[in-house]
Protein backbone atom coordinates (compact mmCIF):
# COMPACT_ATOMS: atom_id res chain seq x y z
CA UNK A 1 0.00 0.00 0.00
CA UNK A 2 1.39 3.39 -1.02
CA UNK A 3 0.93 6.02 1.66
CA UNK A 4 -0.42 9.30 0.32
CA UNK A 5 0.65 12.63 1.75
CA UNK A 6 -0.55 16.20 1.49
CA UNK A 7 1.90 18.67 -0.03
CA UNK A 8 1.39 22.44 0.09
CA UNK A 9 2.45 23.83 -3.31
CA UNK A 10 2.87 27.31 -4.84
CA UNK A 11 0.73 28.24 -7.86
CA UNK A 12 1.78 27.68 -11.48
CA UNK A 13 4.91 25.78 -10.61
CA UNK A 14 6.53 28.78 -8.95
CA UNK A 15 9.32 28.30 -6.42
CA UNK A 16 9.39 29.21 -2.73
CA UNK A 17 12.44 30.55 -0.91
CA UNK A 18 12.66 30.59 2.88
CA UNK A 19 14.76 33.60 3.84
CA UNK A 20 16.06 32.01 7.02
CA UNK A 21 18.73 29.61 8.20
CA UNK A 22 16.66 28.56 11.23
CA UNK A 23 16.30 24.77 11.48
CA UNK A 24 13.12 25.31 13.52
CA UNK A 25 11.43 27.17 10.66
CA UNK A 26 12.45 24.45 8.23
CA UNK A 27 10.85 21.85 10.50
CA UNK A 28 7.68 23.93 10.85
CA UNK A 29 7.46 24.31 7.06
CA UNK A 30 7.60 20.55 6.68
CA UNK A 31 5.02 20.08 9.42
CA UNK A 32 2.37 21.67 7.19
CA UNK A 33 3.50 19.93 4.02
CA UNK A 34 5.87 22.51 2.55
CA UNK A 35 8.69 20.28 1.35
CA UNK A 36 9.84 21.83 -1.93
CA UNK A 37 11.63 25.04 -1.04
CA UNK A 38 15.11 26.47 -0.96
CA UNK A 39 16.87 28.20 1.88
CA UNK A 40 18.71 31.48 1.55
CA UNK A 41 19.58 33.39 4.69
CA UNK A 42 19.63 37.18 4.52
CA UNK A 43 22.66 38.86 6.04
CA UNK A 44 21.32 42.16 7.36
CA UNK A 45 21.99 44.52 10.24
CA UNK A 46 19.60 43.39 12.98
CA UNK A 47 20.37 46.09 15.50
CA UNK A 48 17.30 47.87 16.88
CA UNK A 49 16.82 51.56 16.18
CA UNK A 50 16.65 54.10 18.99
CA UNK A 51 13.31 53.90 20.82
CA UNK A 52 12.06 51.26 18.36
CA UNK A 53 9.19 49.23 19.80
CA UNK A 54 9.28 45.40 19.57
CA UNK A 55 6.42 44.95 17.00
CA UNK A 56 7.88 47.59 14.68
CA UNK A 57 11.34 46.07 15.04
CA UNK A 58 10.16 42.53 14.24
CA UNK A 59 8.30 43.67 11.13
CA UNK A 60 11.13 45.88 9.89
CA UNK A 61 13.67 43.06 10.17
CA UNK A 62 11.37 40.53 8.44
CA UNK A 63 10.68 42.99 5.61
CA UNK A 64 14.37 43.70 5.12
CA UNK A 65 15.13 39.97 4.95
CA UNK A 66 12.35 39.42 2.40
CA UNK A 67 13.37 42.37 0.27
CA UNK A 68 17.03 41.37 0.14
CA UNK A 69 16.31 37.77 -0.89
CA UNK A 70 13.58 38.83 -3.36
CA UNK A 71 16.12 40.94 -5.27
CA UNK A 72 18.13 37.75 -5.80
CA UNK A 73 15.07 35.60 -6.66
CA UNK A 74 12.75 37.78 -8.74
CA UNK A 75 10.67 34.86 -10.06
CA UNK A 76 10.10 33.18 -6.69
CA UNK A 77 7.90 33.57 -3.66
CA UNK A 78 10.00 34.64 -0.68
CA UNK A 79 8.95 34.12 2.92
CA UNK A 80 10.87 35.83 5.71
CA UNK A 81 10.17 35.82 9.42
CA UNK A 82 11.56 37.29 12.60
CA UNK A 83 10.86 36.24 16.17
CA UNK A 84 11.26 38.77 18.96
CA UNK A 85 10.97 38.16 22.69
CA UNK A 86 9.87 41.35 24.44
CA UNK A 87 9.67 42.07 28.15
CA UNK A 88 7.64 45.24 28.31
CA UNK A 89 9.20 47.54 25.71
CA UNK A 90 12.55 45.83 26.02
CA UNK A 91 13.73 43.70 23.08
CA UNK A 92 15.51 40.66 24.48
CA UNK A 93 18.70 39.56 22.70
CA UNK A 94 19.38 36.29 20.93
CA UNK A 95 21.59 34.88 23.66
CA UNK A 96 25.14 34.19 22.49
CA UNK A 97 26.87 33.83 25.88
CA UNK A 98 25.96 32.25 29.22
CA UNK A 99 25.95 35.70 30.77
CA UNK A 100 23.36 36.91 28.24
CA UNK A 101 21.20 33.80 28.74
CA UNK A 102 21.45 34.13 32.53
CA UNK A 103 20.36 37.77 32.34
CA UNK A 104 17.41 36.89 30.07
CA UNK A 105 16.17 34.06 32.30
CA UNK A 106 16.46 36.14 35.46
CA UNK A 107 14.44 38.92 33.81
CA UNK A 108 11.74 36.55 32.49
CA UNK A 109 11.52 34.58 35.75
CA UNK A 110 8.05 34.81 37.34
CA UNK A 111 6.81 37.21 34.67
CA UNK A 112 4.75 37.33 31.51
CA UNK A 113 6.43 38.33 28.29
CA UNK A 114 5.44 38.59 24.65
CA UNK A 115 6.78 36.67 21.69
CA UNK A 116 6.24 38.61 18.46
CA UNK A 117 6.42 36.73 15.19
CA UNK A 118 6.57 38.82 12.02
CA UNK A 119 5.93 37.02 8.73
CA UNK A 120 6.44 38.67 5.33
CA UNK A 121 5.73 37.09 1.94
CA UNK A 122 6.81 38.63 -1.36
CA UNK A 123 5.31 37.23 -4.57
CA UNK A 124 6.94 37.14 -8.03
CA UNK A 125 4.56 39.89 -9.22
CA UNK A 126 5.77 42.28 -6.51
CA UNK A 127 2.88 41.87 -4.06
CA UNK A 128 3.84 41.88 -0.40
CA UNK A 129 1.71 40.76 2.55
CA UNK A 130 2.68 40.61 6.21
CA UNK A 131 1.43 39.86 9.70
CA UNK A 132 2.74 40.31 13.23
CA UNK A 133 1.49 37.61 15.61
CA UNK A 134 1.69 37.94 19.41
CA UNK A 135 1.88 35.11 21.92
CA UNK A 136 2.03 35.69 25.68
CA UNK A 137 4.23 33.36 27.72
CA UNK A 138 4.31 33.13 31.52
CA UNK A 139 7.38 31.74 33.27
CA UNK A 140 7.35 30.23 36.73
CA UNK A 141 9.59 31.83 39.33
CA UNK A 142 12.95 30.27 38.60
CA UNK A 143 15.55 29.43 41.20
CA UNK A 144 19.17 30.15 40.39
CA UNK A 145 19.73 26.40 40.54
CA UNK A 146 17.16 25.91 37.76
CA UNK A 147 18.74 28.67 35.69
CA UNK A 148 22.22 27.21 36.16
CA UNK A 149 20.96 23.78 35.07
CA UNK A 150 19.37 25.23 31.95
CA UNK A 151 22.53 27.12 31.10
CA UNK A 152 24.43 23.82 31.11
CA UNK A 153 22.07 22.36 28.47
CA UNK A 154 23.20 24.96 25.89
CA UNK A 155 19.63 25.04 24.53
CA UNK A 156 19.66 28.80 24.89
CA UNK A 157 22.38 29.38 22.30
CA UNK A 158 21.17 31.76 19.61
CA UNK A 159 17.62 31.75 20.98
CA UNK A 160 15.66 34.98 21.40
CA UNK A 161 15.13 35.55 25.11
CA UNK A 162 17.59 32.81 25.98
CA UNK A 163 15.26 29.82 25.85
CA UNK A 164 13.65 27.28 23.51
CA UNK A 165 10.03 26.40 24.29
CA UNK A 166 10.31 23.14 22.36
CA UNK A 167 13.05 21.94 24.72
CA UNK A 168 13.55 21.65 28.46
CA UNK A 169 12.40 25.23 28.99
CA UNK A 170 8.84 23.90 28.53
CA UNK A 171 9.05 22.74 32.16
CA UNK A 172 9.44 26.38 33.24
CA UNK A 173 6.40 27.74 31.38
CA UNK A 174 3.23 28.05 33.46
CA UNK A 175 0.97 29.40 30.72
CA UNK A 176 0.84 30.24 27.05
CA UNK A 177 -1.78 32.45 25.46
CA UNK A 178 -1.68 32.33 21.67
CA UNK A 179 0.23 30.39 19.05
CA UNK A 180 2.73 27.79 20.25
CA UNK A 181 4.38 27.53 16.82
CA UNK A 182 4.87 31.30 16.89
CA UNK A 183 7.03 30.90 19.99
CA UNK A 184 8.99 28.12 18.28
CA UNK A 185 9.69 30.37 15.29
CA UNK A 186 6.79 30.60 12.82
CA UNK A 187 3.02 31.06 13.42
CA UNK A 188 1.67 28.22 11.30
CA UNK A 189 -1.99 29.20 11.20
CA UNK A 190 -1.25 32.71 10.00
CA UNK A 191 1.49 31.52 7.63
CA UNK A 192 -0.89 29.00 6.05
CA UNK A 193 -3.60 31.64 5.60
CA UNK A 194 -1.13 34.06 4.02
CA UNK A 195 0.25 31.46 1.61
CA UNK A 196 -3.26 30.32 0.72
CA UNK A 197 -4.14 33.92 -0.09
CA UNK A 198 -1.13 33.97 -2.44
CA UNK A 199 -2.49 30.97 -4.34
CA UNK A 200 -0.80 28.07 -2.55
CA UNK A 201 -2.89 24.87 -2.35
CA UNK A 202 -2.63 21.36 -0.99
CA UNK A 203 -2.12 18.47 -3.37
CA UNK A 204 -2.22 14.78 -2.44
CA UNK A 205 0.72 12.82 -3.79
Amino acid sequence: MIEEKAVFCPPDGAHLVLASSSPRRRELFKQIGINDFSIQAADIDERALARELPPAYALRIAKQKAEKISKQNENSFVLAADTVVACGRRIMPKAETEAEADSCLNLLSGRRHKVLGAVVINSPNGTQIYRVVTSVVTFKKLTQEEINFYLKTREWEGKAGGYAIQGLAATYIRALNGSYSNVVGLPLYETYQMLKGMGFNYKVT
